[in-house]
């Protein structure tokens, strides 16, 4: 197994006419058929990394920019953007195409976290990356820092001594009525 790779060795790219098949009630395509196709190619852009079979570990947050009408050609762009011991951050980017116009829009990107598996279902170790441009570096370093604020905030809040009590002096600006029973 190779000890490195490139960015470049491993990207994906796929593209997709939707259908009205892949639609929800409003007539849009549907969240969960990109959530669905991403989820594909988060997965074979790090088995491709790995030369192994891939798990996904997490998702990091989804915003659906812009809604994907039937009829335009989606194009989803995966590359490994960080690599840990046997985890692997697969970066996506989702665009759709108005084909008879040739209009391009972003509609969402995500972070999908990947764990390599060896055929008994074990984590195994994964290729470290080769980053050979600014953007590749800023990638890595923008998942390392996600990386650690979600320790951060995992740490804050799943530790034995948390306690509501704590934060909720914090909800006073927001549109929430506390009505708690006594001493609870």
């Amino acid at each position: 197994m190779k000890t490195f790779r490139t960015v470049d060795s491993s990207k994906i790219s796929i593209s997709e006419l939707m259908l009205p098949s892949h639609s929800n009630f409003s007539g849009k395509i549907h969240g969960g058929y990109i959530l669905h196709l991403m989820d594909q190619i988060a997965f074979a852009c790090a088995s491709k990394h790995s030369k192994t079979y891939c798990v996904t570990a997490s998702v990091n947050t989804v915003d659906f920019l812009q809604a994907i009408e039937v009829g335009e050609l989606v194009t989803m762009k995966a590359s490994i953007n960080y690599v840990g011991r046997s985890s692997m951050v697969v970066g996506i980017r989702v665009e759709a195409e108005n084909i008879r116009s040739g209009k391009i829009k972003h509609c969402n990107s995500s972070f999908f976290t990947m764990i390599a598996k060896n055929e008994k279902g074990e984590s195994i170790q994964v290729p470290g990356l080769i980053l050979n441009d600014k953007t590749e570096v800023k990638r890595f370093l923008k998942a390392v820092k996600r990386i650690e604020m979600k320790k951060e905030r995992t740490a804050e809040f799943d530790h034995d001594n948390f306690s509501h009590m704590d934060y909720l002096k914090e909800l006073k600006s927001y549109r929430v009525k506390i009505d708690l029973p006594e001493n609870y």
